[in-house]
Formats: structure tokens, C-alpha cells, sequence
């Protein structure tokens, strides 16, 4: 099974960190995302989509996390213990309505303040305009909120009293804008123990390398300036949040 990731990329963190962990036999291709590899000619042959994590077992292939989660989870059962997955139809069923949430929830905020202050103002050059930034700060704020009180409760894990993948994505969205010196686990004291029951199941020290580059974000300036990317980008930024 071959991986194709950018540690960058926080679905591409939890399909590594659940191989990692587990276990599971792969070989990690690295995709430079801020070098642009994704729209190479070789990775083109492997994902029309050109978006990473994207995975190749043989002659298959998958291009969404979530998607190759579940893959891996059922095709290593003797590797990934049955609490990552629950067979159990409800518990399940919980982990399903988070991992259907997120994207346009958790991932959609805490990416866009990621790229809002980690990323917009070195790729242009001007700030981002403080009400866009705030707007996107309180409809973060909202979404950890609403997070702690649909999902996660007064349970230990988001399904129960066993970690299960919907933590594990949860973690790694969550990261993303904490990369950036913003902390969302502050004065959040059972949001802040939850995180540490995650990291304690995963390991702290897979955790914190699989982390390694987002929280080291301040270098995305040199890379860009580097591999030439900055002008690439500037259209793209420009339209997105401009």
C-alpha cells in the first residue's frame, strides 16, 4: 500500500497517524504541497483530483481521507483494534455523524483561519482585513463550542468511552489553527484533557512528529520565496478570500 501525503495537510495526518499506529504496512510518498507537486505529471497519474492523502493498493485507488480511514480499518482487522471503528450499529452510527460533520464544519474554520493567518499575508503581502479575520475567528470559536457540546459531551471520546477515527480526525483539524500560536485549548480545561486522551492513545511521541511540521508554519515563507510558489499563489489566495 503506498500513502501519498503532506504532514501539512491535516486529513493526510490522520491517515498517517492511523497507519503509524496500527501498524499497517504502507510506504509513504511525500507530496510537496507548497512546491506544487500535487499538479506534477507523476502524481497526476495517480489522482485526477490532485488533492492529498490519496492511496494506492495495487491497481486501486482512493483520494478521500475519510474513505481510506475505513479501507484501512477493514482490510487490517487483525492489525486495528474494533474501537477505531465500532461494529457496534449506534456507536458507529457516532462516529459517522462526525466524520459527515466536519468537513464543512471543524475543517472549513479552522482551515480558513489557518490560511488566514498563516498563510494569506506571506503569499500577498497585505494583512487580512481584521473584520474578515474576526468573523472567521468567531465562527471558529462557534464550531469548538457546538464540538464540546454535540459531539464530544461529558464521554471521554467522541463515541463513547473508546477512541475511535472520529477523534482522530477531530485532533488533527483542531491542530491545524493551533499550528498558527492560536490556542483553542485555552481555558477549555475538558476540551484540554480530551486532546490529552488522544494523544495518550496515539502515542505523544507519534503525535508530536506527525505535528512536527504544522506547528514550524513560520518557515512557509522561506519555502514559498524558495520554490518559486509565491507568484503561483497569488491569484489563487487572491480569489479565494479577496
Amino acid at each position: 500500500m503506498e500513502l501519498y501525503l503532506d504532514l501539512h495537510s491535516q486529513p493526510c495526518r490522520s491517515v498517517y497517524l492511523l497507519a503509524k499506529r496500527t501498524g499497517i504496512p504502507f510506504t509513504f510518498k511525500p507530496v510537496d504541497l507548497s512546491a506544487g507537486q500535487q499538479f506534477g505529471e507523476d502524481f497526476g497519474k495517480v489522482s485526477v483530483v490532485r488533492k492529498v492523502p490519496a492511496m494506492k493498493d495495487g491497481d486501486f485507488i482512493l483520494t478521500e481521507s475519510v474513505a481510506i480511514l475505513q479501507y484501512m480499518v477493514e482490510k487490517f482487522p487483525q492489525l486495528v483494534p474494533g474501537h477505531w471503528y465500532p461494529s457496534d450499529l449506534q456507536r458507529r452510527a457516532l462516529v459517522n455523524e462526525f466524520l459527515s460533520w466536519q468537513h464543512t464544519a471543524l475543517r472549513a474554520h479552522g482551515s480558513k483561519v489557518f490560511w488566514f493567518r498563516a498563510v494569506v499575508t506571506v503569499v500577498t503581502g497585505t494583512a487580512v482585513p481584521k473584520e474578515k479575520m474576526d468573523s472567521a475567528l468567531e465562527d471558529l470559536k462557534q464550531t469548538m463550542d457546538l464540538f464540546q457540546s454535540k459531539f464530544l459531551k461529558d464521554s471521554s471520546f467522541i463515541a463513547g468511552e473508546e477512541v475511535s477515527l472520529a477523534d482522530l480526525v477531530a485532533i488533527v483539524e483542531i491542530m491545524q489553527p493551533v499550528g498558527t500560536g492560536l490556542d483553542v485549548f485555552e481555558g477549555q480545561p475538558a476540551l484540554s484533557a480530551w486532546r490529552e486522551r488522544v494523544k495518550k492513545v496515539i502515542g505523544e511521541e507519534l503525535f508530536d512528529e506527525a505535528h512536527q511540521s504544522i506547528m514550524n508554519v513560520d518557515c512557509l515563507a522561506k519555502t514559498f520565496q524558495d520554490n518559486g510558489m509565491l507568484e503561483f499563489l497569488k491569484p489563487r489566495i487572491n480569489k479565494m478570500f479577496t
